[in-house]
């Protein structure tokens, strides 16, 4: 996906007339920054990985500047979690869906419509846009310095039966993203969302307190969770966008050498990412349908798209308009 410029980035935190100079001057007095960084997933996973190499390119350009200490696995807490503790000063970097940090954006919602992008160049082309600039600059100002969108890949129906048709939704609980427009998406198909962090859904789906959920393919297998929700409908609603982001609170306290490097770091590490990520969820679906996964072809796509469109209208006051929704489609 189209990395974020660094001219948006450093505007956006802050930085332009730092951009706009010729040289830094390194400072006589360089300290060691500790970057505590949090990870969902393993250590073999993209979301891990990434930091990895921010870390061994940081190290590079700007030896013993920055400790990078990475939690792995959720140890942290899911992304709300992380989100709040990035804020309060005790995690300092990660990644997030813009869906969790629609709860501090709400405009990040114009990424997260259901149906509204065809494809990952579709989604690329828009937050390389201005729409995607606007994005960063308002991250910024809530305390969140976004070097990157990333792409995690379509999000798809996940479920302990098999589930082709909209109506088979009916009834069923649904575990979502603690979000307006994700409950509201599930609950036009008749189930019942509960917001459930994604470090519980797997003893959630266990113990019968939900019985479906969506999400990327590579996170399904990484969670496991094609252990207790066995049928994947490859329904690919919504196209998971997230960002490579630095707490403001820390990324202040850094000197502008600093910044710049970690910026134009996080901006490459996004785009190595987005690969990795598209090689991963091949390799994750392999796994899982090794593993008992059943994949189906959802029926009567367009009464599952006709649904979902519904949302456009109630969100474009949130998204800045129907304007804005149509110079997304006109990017397709």
């Amino acid at each position: 996906m189209t990395s974020i410029t660094r001219r948006t980035l450093l505007a956006a935190a802050g930085l332009a007339p730092a951009f706009a100079s010729p040289a830094f001057l390194r400072s006589a007095s360089a300290r060691t920054s500790v970057i505590t960084v949090a990870s969902l997933l393993g250590e073999e996973k993209p979301e891990t990985r990434i930091w990895r190499w921010i870390a061994d390119r940081a190290e590079e350009r700007l030896p013993g500047r920055f400790r990078f200490r990475i939690v792995p696995n959720g140890a942290l807490g899911g992304e709300k979690e992380v989100a709040d503790g990035a804020l309060l000063g005790s995690i300092q970097a990660s990644l997030c869906t813009v869906s969790t940090l629609t709860a501090w954006v709400p405009e990040l919602q114009i990424l997260d419509l259901p149906f509204l992008y065809s494809d990952a160049a579709h989604l690329r082309r828009v937050v390389g846009s201005d729409v995607g600039s606007d994005l960063v600059r308002r991250l910024a100002s809530h305390g969140f310095v976004a070097s990157g969108f990333i792409d995690y890949g379509a999000r798809h129906l996940l479920a302990k039966e098999p589930i082709t048709l909209p109506e088979q939704m009916q009834g069923k609980t649904m575990r979502v993203i603690q979000s307006r427009l994700h409950t509201s998406l599930w609950s036009r198909f008749g189930a019942i969302p509960v917001g459930i962090p994604i470090t519980e859904t797997y003893n959630a789906l266990s113990t019968g307190v939900a019985d479906a959920m969506d999400l990327t393919i590579s996170a399904y297998a990484g969670l496991k969770l094609h252990e207790v929700v066995p049928y994947l409908t490859r329904t690919a609603h919504i196209r998971s966008a997230g960002v490579v982001f630095y707490a403001k609170n820390f990324w202040d306290r850094l000197e502008e050498e600093e910044q710049q490097v970690l910026a134009e770091i996080s901006a490459e590490a996004s785009e190595v990412f987005n690969g990795w990520m598209a090689a991963d969820e091949e390799a994750s679906l392999d796994l899982a349908v090794s593993q008992g996964t059943q994949v189906l072809q959802p029926e009567r796509p367009e009464d599952w798209r006709k649904t979902a469109e519904t949302l456009w209208q109630e969100f474009s006051g949130v998204v800045g308009g129907r304007e804005v929704i149509d110079s997304v489609l006109k990017l397709a």
